[in-house]
C-alpha cells in the first residue's frame, strides 16, 4: 500500500486519488456500467416462478385440485397484480379455486376450492384478486 505523504491538503483529494482509481479499474475489468450491472440483477429478480409450500402442494393433491396451464398463467397474473398494488398476503381467486400467496415471496400457501369451504371466510391477508 502507498503511503500518503503531507501532499494532499484535503481529504478530498486524497480520496479523489485513491479510492476513485480503484472504482474506475473495477468497472473497467468488468466492461459494464453500474446501471447495466443493476438491469441484470433487477431482470433476473423480476423473474417470475410461482412457488407452492408444501402444505400448498399438500391441499392441492388431497383436494384433487389440478391447474391447467391457462389456470396457472391467470394465478401468476393474478399474485403479479398484487405486487404491483402492495399487497403483502393476498386472496386469488381463479374460476372456482382460492389461493392465499405470500406475494413478496412469491408462494402459494394453502389452496382449496370455493365449493367446499362452509364458511368462505379469509382471513390473514391484506388484499384480494379476481381473476
Amino acid at each position: 500500500m502507498n503511503k500518503i505523504n503531507n501532499q494532499f491538503a484535503s481529504i478530498e483529494q486524497i480520496t479523489d486519488r485513491y479510492l476513485n482509481q480503484r472504482t474506475t479499474e473495477k468497472t473497467e475489468s468488468s466492461g459494464l456500467s453500474f446501471q447495466e450491472i443493476f438491469k441484470q440483477k433487477q431482470d433476473v429478480a423480476d423473474s417470475f416462478e410461482l412457488k407452492f409450500s408444501k402444505h400448498a402442494a399438500m391441499r392441492l393433491e388431497d383436494r384433487k385440485i389440478s391447474l391447467s396451464e391457462e389456470q396457472n398463467v391467470r394465478l401468476e397474473n393474478g399474485v403479479l397484480k398484487a405486487k404491483e398494488k402492495g399487497i403483502q398476503e393476498s386472496l386469488v381467486i381463479v374460476d372456482s379455486l382460492a389461493f392465499i400467496v405470500n406475494v413478496p415471496n412469491k408462494t402459494v400457501v394453502t389452496a382449496l376450492d370455493q365449493n367446499e369451504s362452509d364458511n368462505k371466510i379469509f382471513t390473514n391477508i391484506d388484499g384480494a384478486v379476481i381473476m
